[in-house]
This record gives C-alpha cells, sequence and structure tokens, in this order.
C-alpha cells in the first residue's frame, strides 16, 4: 500500500511537470511578441529594498533618463526600489519604460512607470531572464542582492562562452562593487586561474550616469544594435 501511494504522488509529479511545458512555453511566446516591438533598450538592475531617498535611487533615476534621451529605451524588472528608479527615469524623459515582473511571496509588486502595454508578468525566472538577454542591448547593475548578482553572472557566463553576442555590462557604484572585482581579479583569475585575464574586461565600473553613457555611445558606435541569441 505504501508503496503504491508512493507511486502515485510521484506520477502526479511528473504529470504536473509535463502540463508545466505549456505554461513555460505560453510565456517565451507572451515575452518574444510584446518585446520584439520595443526597439533598443538597456536593462538597469538593482535592489528592490533601495529607497526613494537613498543616493543610488536617485542615481538610477538619472541614468535612466539620461540613456533615454538617448534613443534608448530601459528595461527592469518590474518592482520597486531601483527597477522603480529607472522606469520612472525613461517615463520622465518620454521614453520607452518596460517592466519584466515575476511573481514573489513579498517584495515584488507592479511600479508605476512602467508602460501601460510595456508590462510583463513571470513565473519562471528562467523565462525572464531570458527575455533579459534577447532584449537589452547593455546591463546597467545597480547595488543588489542575489537577484541582482544572479542576473550579472548569468550575461557574464552567456557572453563568456560565446552563448550570446557581447554587450555592455556596467556596474555603477566603486563603493558597493569594487570588493567583489578585487575578488574576481585576485582569487578567480590571478591565484586558482579558473578564468582567463581577459575575462575581467567584460565589465565596466563607473559612478555616473555620464560614464554610463559613454560606454554605451562607444560601443554602439562600432557594432549594430540587434537581439540577442
Amino acid at each position: 500500500m505504501r508503496k503504491d501511494k508512493h507511486s502515485r504522488e510521484w506520477n502526479e509529479v511528473k504529470t504536473n511537470d509535463s502540463w508545466a511545458i505549456f505554461k513555460i512555453m505560453g510565456e517565451f511566446v507572451n515575452g518574444y511578441e510584446k518585446l520584439s516591438r520595443i526597439g533598443p533598450c538597456v536593462s538597469i538592475f538593482g535592489s528592490a529594498r533601495t529607497k526613494p531617498d537613498e543616493k543610488y535611487y536617485r542615481l538610477a533615476e538619472k541614468i535612466a533618463q539620461k540613456i533615454t534621451e538617448s534613443g534608448y529605451g530601459v528595461i527592469t524588472g518590474g518592482g520597486p526600489g531601483i527597477m522603480e528608479a529607472g522606469n520612472k527615469g525613461a517615463h520622465l524623459a518620454g521614453g520607452t519604460s518596460v517592466g519584466l515582473n515575476i511573481a514573489l511571496p513579498f517584495e515584488q509588486h507592479d511600479n508605476p512607470y512602467i508602460d501601460s502595454d510595456k508590462s510583463l508578468d513571470f513565473d519562471y525566472f528562467f523565462v525572464r531572464k531570458v527575455m533579459f538577454v534577447k532584449y537589452s542591448q547593455g546591463f546597467v547593475v545597480m547595488p543588489g542582492g542575489f537577484g541582482t548578482l544572479d542576473e550579472l553572472f548569468e550575461a557574464l557566463t552567456l557572453i563568456q562562452t560565446n552563448k550570446i553576442d557581447s554587450f555592455p555590462i556596467i556596474l555603477v557604484g566603486r563603493d558597493y562593487w569594487s570588493g567583489l572585482l578585487d575578488w574576481i581579479k585576485k582569487t578567480l583569475s590571478d591565484t586558482f586561474k579558473t578564468i582567463s585575464p581577459d575575462d575581467i574586461n567584460l565589465i565596466h565600473l563607473v559612478d555616473t550616469e555620464d560614464e554610463v553613457l559613454k560606454i554605451l555611445d562607444d560601443f554602439y558606435g562600432k557594432y549594430n544594435l540587434s537581439p540577442n541569441f
């Protein structure tokens, strides 16, 4: 009897997994159809916990305004904090403001600065990350937590392994990111040699909105704007 019970439970799990494929496909199709129309965009990542009176919220807003005024749209994770600041800056500049929202138990809710026709909802992190990488021409990475680091290292891995074409990855905030970059260089590259020394050149470290824009403009002065994959 016990064996039969476990067999039934396991078969139910397998059946649910099979049906989940259709939901995953639906998220991919909806994302591709909507985002293929948005034009060149830059993604802005960072903590959902950053408050509007904090310096990195204000800086993210300025960066979004600056890059939007230069012809790029802005994509964020759609939530509060740095994401809200990015969408707010794009909205104030009259540019494209995209939100890729994810269902989370505590912190995630749509911010009010996303264009009404460019707000997408996802249940699966991995589908959402594909959308960020495919339809972004650059990553601007503000101070953030595990989710921000996940998105950063996903992009670095795909570029390092030539799975996608290279695009600018810009870390904003030397006071936040310098320790991580020192560890990558000294531990990963110099000591253990688990990455190539050239891999460090995939990352830019800046402090201002003007530096962000210069990196983007310098890069796309040499390369065409196009979706990845």
